[in-house]
């Protein structure tokens, strides 16, 4: 059996259904862009960020607290330029998690 190619999700900041947030508007994912993913991707468990305030100890607190110490590394690991820009990809992301 021939396996099927799977087309790359187009990384769209623009038009009907984004699958990105442009930088300003928070950077990362959107609904439609997750939905997307785990369209072209059976099985995927890719979720949205954790915007609200969860619950202490619940699973959604634990995946921000997750995130925020993985986007930590990246921040650090990052040029000086990307690290002092306020407006950065990862600080605006990390600003829509609530890091």
């Amino acid at each position: 059996m021939a396996e099927r190619k799977q087309k790359p999700i187009p990384k769209t900041t623009t038009g009907k259904k984004p699958n990105f947030r442009k930088t300003k508007a928070g950077a990362g994912m959107t609904k439609a862009g997750v939905a997307a993913h785990r369209k072209a991707n059976p099985g995927s468990k890719l979720k949205t960020a954790v915007t609200g305030n969860p619950k202490k100890g619940s699973k959604d607190a634990k995946r921000r607290k997750s995130y925020c110490a993985r986007s930590a590394g990246q921040l650090k690991n990052s040029s000086a330029k990307t690290r002092n820009d306020p407006n950065s990809r990862i600080r605006q992301a990390r600003r829509r998690w609530k890091c």
